[in-house]
C-alpha cells in the first residue's frame, strides 16, 4: 500500500490476472473439499456479508467521503481482498466468465453514460 492512502491518485495493481486468481481459488477450495458449501446462493450471502464488514470500517464517518483510518488499513486491504475472493469463486461458480462480463457491461456503461452528456455530472439511471 502506498504511504498514503487518502490521496485521490490511484494506486497501482501487481500485475495479477483474474483467471489465475480464479484457479488459485478453486484449487483451494477443492483442497478443503468446500465447493460443496460454495454454491452461487452460498456465496452469495458470504460476499454481501463481506461488504458488510468493510462497510463497518467506514460507518458513521458523517457524510464526507468516508476516509479508511490508518490504524485500519490493512483491515481494510484484506476486506476488500476477501469480497474479490467471494467475487471470484461467485463467477466462477455460476459460470460467469467475469473479465468477459466486465468489458460487456463495461460497453454498455459508456454508451449510455457518454462523456458530453455525464461528465462532471452524478445523474444515473434515466
Amino acid at each position: 500500500m502506498q504511504a498514503d492512502h487518502h490521496s485521490s491518485s490511484p494506486t497501482p495493481f501487481t500485475p495479477l490476472c483474474l483467471e489465475s486468481i480464479r484457479q488459485e481459488l478453486a484449487t483451494f477450495a477443492a483442497e478443503r473439499d468446500w465447493q460443496q458449501f460454495h454454491s452461487p446462493r452460498n456465496l452469495l450471502l458470504a460476499l454481501l456479508s463481506e461488504v458488510g464488514e468493510a462497510a463497518d470500517i467506514v460507518r458513521w464517518q458523517g457524510e464526507a467521503e468516508p476516509q479508511v483510518p490508518l490504524e485500519q488499513q490493512q483491515e481494510w486491504a484484506h476486506e476488500l481482498a476477501d469480497i474479490l475472493i467471494m467475487l471470484v469463486r461467485l463467477a466462477d461458480r455460476s459460470g460467469v466468465d467475469l473479465p468477459q462480463a466486465y468489458a460487456e457491461k463495461l460497453a454498455i456503461v459508456r454508451q449510455r453514460y457518454s462523456i458530453e452528456g455525464f461528465r462532471g455530472s452524478n445523474r444515473k439511471y434515466r
